[in-house]
């Protein structure tokens, strides 16, 4: 589990394709110390295996899975890409529970200034609109934002200068593609309650203890 907190930005220094798979060498451009064989790294928001590493490098494999829903396949030799490493068990919880797992492909669609702020909206596919609520989460490109505004496919988020200088987010332009997962919490609620709401199976409603009686008794 990652938290959206990006520890700092990382030089992908090989990426060897295979068909439609990948696997990267990536250099950290900051101290990266301790890396453990196995441990996950979030490369732009997707979590990924160390496989080998050595002095501030590691290598982790994309499966082809991975590269048709991300936009890994977008990174070239010298391009940087955000680096998180996994949450260790008594860490502070800066940003919001980020599993690594995309969920869909967010393209930039505009870049205005407010301030000493930009202002970036995206766009997106109406299917992840209902996970997407003002004021709520949103991890792009690994990094934990908060939504400001947003409709059915699309979501604005306000960037200060400290996140613009720490990830890769100052090179996000008008076209870009960026790895979105929305917020895990609310895609749980949606499954647990979906066979009271015409989303599920009566199997399903006989077999939990979740009834509408008891999300009415303890303020749902």
């Amino acid at each position: 589990m990652f938290t959206g907190l990006v520890m700092g930005m990382g030089r992908i220094e090989a990426a060897d394709n295979r068909g439609a798979e990948t696997r990267f060498r990536i250099k950290a451009l900051f101290d990266l110390p301790e890396i453990e064989l196995g441990e996950s790294i979030a490369v732009n928001g997707v979590c990924l295996t160390v496989e080998t590493f050595g002095d501030n490098w590691f290598t982790a494999y994309a499966s082809r899975e991975t590269m048709s829903v991300t936009s890994l396949g977008e990174l070239k030799i010298g391009s940087t890409a955000n680096l998180e490493r996994a949450m260790a068990m008594g860490d502070r919880f800066g940003g919001h529970i980020v599993s690594g797992h995309v969920d869909a492909l967010a393209q930039v669609a505009e870049v205005r200034p407010a301030g000493e702020s930009n202002i970036y909206k995206l766009s997106f596919d109406t299917a992840h609109g209902k996970y997407v609520i003002p004021k709520g989460s949103v991890a792009l490109d690994g990094i934990s934002l908060t939504v400001n505004a947003c409709g059915p496919d699309w979501l604005e988020v306000n960037i200060i200068p400290e996140t613009q200088k720490a990830t890769t987010i100052s090179g996000w332009v008008a076209g870009r593609n960026v790895n979105m997962e929305t917020d895990v919490i609310g895609k749980y609620v949606e499954r647990m309650v979906a066979p009271w709401v015409g989303g599920g199976s009566k199997e399903e409603a006989k077999q939990s203890k979740i009834t509408m009686d008891y999300l009415r008794e303890h303020g749902f």
